[in-house]
């Protein structure tokens, strides 16, 4: 795989010099050309045998589009950034505000009242300069959605409301993208991988959840407030879970979601199938595009 297109510099091939190997490991070596400076930040992923070079370049190749810049999106954007994900694009109408700053670290207090999009550009090209940033200060729609997501290789849902997650999952099907997707609430967390589009028994968002709960079931973090640090936890996991499936290493969560409990420090698996009656993958679907789309 060549080098990333627009990285300006020296290039080279990994020297053993630049990559600490450990006593009795024999480090991947890659055709694959690095700078120098490329070399010592990545280090840490190159002698890993799951990536190596090869991988660590295919990251730097990859777009990987995040739906929200607020808790779970922040720390995802900063691990998809610090891993070397070559463009990130982010999608969030908002403005920081000083309520948000208790969990959404990839913005500063000198950055209130700016779109969010704005600042965590500015933090990423700080923690990454590899790294292009795609902003999209505005709102995901059934208008923009297709096109939007059609242009990114993965997905990651960060949103806070039923609406926009389905919205996501539905885009993502009919694009034929994976799709990683976390949420948070109080002190509980989940989070699973969608690919309906793959062959094999692979369920989508719909199948876990074929309807939206009543409007007055609704929880938010505004009305039910969330433990900060948990919006860390479940992005890093989400994070992880991007780059296993940018890479194609270890073993996917489609069909399986995880549960975190923060108060008893409790993680629980469930096990979930695809849907035969889904409106979206099931055998006679209802949901055939997002013309009219109503989640």
């Amino acid at each position: 795989m060549p080098a990333k297109a627009g990285i300006q510099g020296h290039t080279h091939r990994p020297r053993d010099s630049w990559i600490p190997a450990f006593a009795g490991m024999t480090v991947e070596r890659s055709p694959v050309e690095f700078r120098d400076d490329q070399l010592r930040r990545y280090a840490r992923h190159i002698i890993l045998q799951e990536v190596g070079g090869v991988g660590q370049a295919r990251l730097l190749e990859s777009r990987v589009l995040v739906i929200g810049a607020g808790g779970l999106g922040s720390p995802l954007l900063l691990y998809l950034a610090a891993a070397g994900v070559g463009t990130i694009g982010v999608i969030d109408d908002d403005t920081v505000d000083l309520s948000n700053l208790q969990r959404q670290i990839v913005h500063a207090t000198s950055r209130v009242g700016q779109p969010k999009v704005d600042s965590a550009a500015a933090t990423l090209a700080a923690i990454n300069p590899d790294v292009a940033v795609e902003r999209h200060a505005r709102r995901l729609t059934a208008d923009n959605a297709a096109q939007l997501v059609a242009t990114y290789d993965i997905v990651a849902d960060g949103s806070d409301n039923f609406a926009t997650r389905y919205l996501v999952n539905d885009a993502c099907f009919f694009a034929k993208k994976t799709l990683v997707s976390a949420a948070i609430l109080q002190f509980d967390g989940q989070l699973t991988t969608f690919k309906a589009h793959a062959p094999g028994d692979h369920p989508c968002y719909r199948c876990l959840f074929p309807a939206a709960p009543a409007g007055d079931a609704l929880a938010t973090c505004s009305s039910a407030g969330v433990l900060g640090a948990l919006a860390g936890t479940l992005g890093a996991l989400q994070a992880t879970e991007v780059i296993k499936e940018l890479l194609g290493i270890g073993r996917s969560l489609s069909g399986e979601l995880v549960l975190y409990e923060a108060l008893s420090t409790t993680f629980r698996k469930l096990k979930f199938k695809r849907r035969a009656d889904c409106a979206l993958c099931g055998n006679q679907p209802s949901i055939t595009s997002l013309a009219g789309y109503a989640a």
